[in-house]
């Protein structure tokens, strides 16, 4: 016969469980899905959870996430920790977006500074269906790899000065550029590409 503590104690387990995988408040995601017959996306659907003070993304297909309350401009610091949780089998990119506006329309504008398991780094734009380098993709030791176990851990920074941006990658910067031409003022989230599984903590904007 089960005690009524433990009855008590198996009801809140289930009434907790639902509670953890629920997907955080206020959240939008774009799916952006791959148009490549030899780099397809893989089945089912996307899963984007709150776990904990962790956001978490699996993702058979690439996609964008913000909240529309999130937004910067002028001079500020943008920072997030990205958990790589299983890396894909191949490249693919995950991390920062910025200066983002129109992200539910058809032409849709951000930045984007994102790492990969194969420690390279790279910054794109995105206007519309048209993605273009801003920084292209460049190796850098302070990119943590996957490590025995499949995770890595990147703790990245997009630094938006006066006249320049610092692209920060674990403390580093990997690059500084111009921000002259960058639209830095807008929404801010993240992105990760498809066959990725990725948690996130931390994002936030400072000045």
């Amino acid at each position: 016969m089960v005690s009524r503590r433990a009855l008590i104690v198996v009801l809140a387990a289930l009434t907790v469980a639902p509670l953890v995988a629920q997907a955080p408040k206020g959240w939008k995601l774009r799916v952006d899905r791959s148009t490549s017959a030899s780099d397809p996306d893989a089945a089912g659907s996307i899963k984007f959870m709150q776990m904990g003070s962790m956001m978490h993304a699996v993702n058979p297909q690439a996609a964008v996430y913000w909240n529309p309350s999130n937004t910067a401009s002028g001079n500020y610091t943008l920072k997030g920790t990205f958990t790589l949780m299983k890396p894909s089998g191949h490249t693919n990119y995950y991390g920062l977006v910025f200066g983002g506006s129109n992200l539910e329309g058809a032409n849709q504008s951000y930045t984007y500074f994102l790492v990969a398991q194969d420690g390279t780094w790279l910054v794109k734009k995105r206007d519309g269906e048209a993605a273009s380098d801003v920084l292209p993709k460049t190796p850098n030791a302070a990119v943590k790899k996957p490590d025995a176990s499949g995770k890595s851990v990147n703790a990245l920074e997009v630094r938006v000065g006066a006249d320049k941006i610092d692209y920060v990658v674990n403390g580093t910067v990997v690059q500084s550029s111009p921000k002259a031409g960058v639209k830095t003022d807008g929404i801010y989230g993240f992105r990760v590409n498809h066959l990725l599984e990725v948690g996130i903590e931390g994002l936030a904007v400072s000045k």
